[in-house]
């Protein structure tokens, strides 16, 4: 049962947001995606919310919250905490309404993202190793300093923000029949739940959240929102430990269901994402793509739209996620090859690999392991390959040649 003291937000109260945001925020755009289309066994039209002033949709929310703020309030200024990208949008709404404003984040945030809160004009402190961290140096900055804590997801005023995200794919994509939105605190699929049960009832939410990361599933379960372990993952965006109240009440009001994706899932996601849509985004902004990979062909109905949540990624993490991803993908071959030390031998091999098709990144050699005779040299080979089928091609080819490879 819910909470008398929850209130909740209307469609009418998005569309005043709407309303508000107009001139502020970006009507971001869609974008057919035919290379998904083929796996999905649907239509696949990707909203890029990545293209949204500060790089993601916590603009929308941020600044709802802010400008309604009374007058004493934001002369008192304000207090948040964040990973990255509720840092940036209330720095800038701060800016932009002429509020000062503190961040705490965590002490591994991107420094990408530091620069960016810092560049709105915001003062940024680094505490802890989580959202959830952070969020407890600020509350105590409130209740020190007098500043409203602006809570990156539960609030009416954030969930009613964040929901503009779906009045504009309702018009953009009229015959959407499915949402797939990265899953953290809640506030972006509460707002986007709100919108479509009362606006469009047959079009189907789902909430993805990181597998490593995940506490809507235990809470959903418990029918109130608990504590979940925040294991290591890659998408810092969507890393919370515990629902929000506000957004908690509108998915398990609504049945939105919550999906989880997993590392390895990202990754490949945010690489096609890059490749093929040409669209740089972080990993939790490709969660709803990974969900949609992982899904079984054709079970997702109507036209399927993936919220990509946000584009502000380190360049280290990119080559790194990028890295990964290839390798999920079969783009990426590692060997271990144990050949003759003699005159010849490394050419030998790298020539067979050559005509294996592989292309060779990386070659080193070791006379040193323990395995080896006084004979033999270890040789590992980083390669670009096709896909799956040319690797396990590579390995066979050589394997046929006589050569150990593990």
């Amino acid at each position: 049962m819910t909470p008398p003291e929850i209130e909740r937000v209307t469609l009418e109260d998005v569309r005043a947001a709407a309303r508000l945001l107009d001139g502020v925020v970006t009507r971001t755009p869609v974008q057919p995606f035919r290379a998904m289309s083929e796996v999905a066994g649907a239509p696949v039209v990707l909203k890029c919310e990545n293209l949204q002033r500060a790089g993601s949709f916590k603009i929308r929310g941020a600044y709802t919250r802010l400008s309604r703020m009374p007058d004493e309030e934001k002369a008192r200024g304000v207090v948040a905490a964040s990973a990255g990208n509720h840092a940036q949008g209330v720095a800038l709404a701060a800016q932009m309404l002429g509020i000062d404003a503190v961040v705490y984040m965590p002490v591994d945030a991107s420094v990408p993202k530091l620069a960016a809160t810092r560049g709105y004009g915001a003062q940024v402190r680094q505490v802890g190793t989580s959202v959830d961290e952070a969020l407890v140096a600020a509350r105590a900055e409130a209740a020190r300093s007098g500043r409203t804590l602006i809570h990156p997801f539960d609030h009416l005023d954030v969930v009613t923000g964040q929901g503009t995200v779906a009045l504009e794919l309702l018009e953009q994509v009229p015959d959407v029949g499915t949402v797939v939105v990265p899953l953290g605190g809640g506030g972006l699929v509460a707002g986007i739940a709100t919108v479509l049960a009362e606006a469009a009832p047959h079009v189907r939410v789902i909430g993805v959240q990181a597998e490593t990361a995940a506490a809507y599933p235990a809470s959903l379960a418990a029918g109130r929102p608990v504590p979940g372990t925040l294991g290591t993952t890659m998408a810092d965006g969507i890393a919370i430990g515990t629902p929000g109240d506000v957004p908690f009440e509108v998915l398990a009001r609504l049945g939105v269901e919550v999906r989880t994706v997993s590392e390895e899932g990202m990754s490949r996601a945010l690489l096609l994402v890059a490749e093929r849509g040409k669209q740089i985004v972080e990993p939790s902004g490709a969660a709803g793509v990974a969900a949609v990979l992982g899904a079984e062909p054709g079970s997702l109905p109507g036209t399927v739209v993936p919220v990509l949540t946000g584009g502000n990624i380190d360049p280290l993490l990119l080559v790194r996620v990028v890295q990964h991803g290839l390798v999920a993908a079969g783009r990426y071959l590692q060997l271990r090859v144990c050949i003759d030390d003699k005159p010849g031998s490394l050419a030998e091999l790298l020539d067979a690999i050559a005509a294996a098709g592989a292309n060779i990144v990386q070659v080193e050699h070791t006379r040193t392991d323990t395995s080896l005779t006084v004979s033999q040299v270890l040789v590992n080979v980083q390669l670009e390959t096709k896909g799956h089928e040319h690797c396990t091609a590579v390995v066979d080819r050589l394997r046929a040649a006589g050569y150990a490879v593990a």
